[in-house]
């Protein structure tokens, strides 16, 4: 079900550290050596766009192109479902409250800013990161709880072992 265009590279690249290169150059990469770059499916590329988590540029006639901001931020949602094992829809959140952060940032340093503004900036800020260590401390406990459950079990078949029982008999 690939829609052909889509597959097409502008630039055209050769592998992915090419591709690599193009995006860091600033140059923008199609759905396929975007993909080809990520190590994900153009599918996913597509469905990340669907769910809002990512918003490529696109060419008049409808083709999507990738920066190395596009890049970065899969890698940032890969990283998210990896490393933390968030769904898609929790990643959504830490990506909202991440993209927030970084516009606090920017106008905080922005010279026009008041003293006041700056300190709503900031408790706009901390309530974001105490919100994103909440979503972190829930994973956390989450696997907390599978270790201790998984300790349980891991001792109960050696006691089973130094027991010499032989469940058979």
């Amino acid at each position: 079900m690939n829609d052909p265009s889509e597959t097409d590279s502008a630039p055209p690249a050769a592998d992915a550290e090419t591709a690599a290169a193009a995006a860091e150059a600033g140059e923008l990469l199609g759905i396929g050596a975007a993909a080809a770059r990520l190590g994900v499916s153009e599918r996913a590329l597509r469905y990340y766009q669907q769910l809002g988590l990512l918003r490529p540029a696109c060419t008049p006639g409808g083709l999507r192109r990738y920066s190395a901001d596009d890049i970065a931020r899969v890698t940032r949602i890969r990283e998210l479902q990896d490393l933390l094992g968030l769904n898609l829809d929790e990643i959504a959140i830490v990506l909202s409250r991440e993209d927030r952060m970084a516009q606090i940032k920017l106008t905080y340093l922005d010279e026009r800013t008041s003293q006041s503004e700056r300190r709503k900036l900031i408790h706009e800020s901390l309530s974001l990161q105490e919100g994103l260590r909440a979503t972190v401390e829930a994973k956390r406990a989450a696997l907390t709880d599978l270790l201790a459950d998984l300790d349980a079990r891991i001792g109960r078949s050696r006691k089973l072992l130094d027991a010499g029982d032989d469940p058979a008999d």
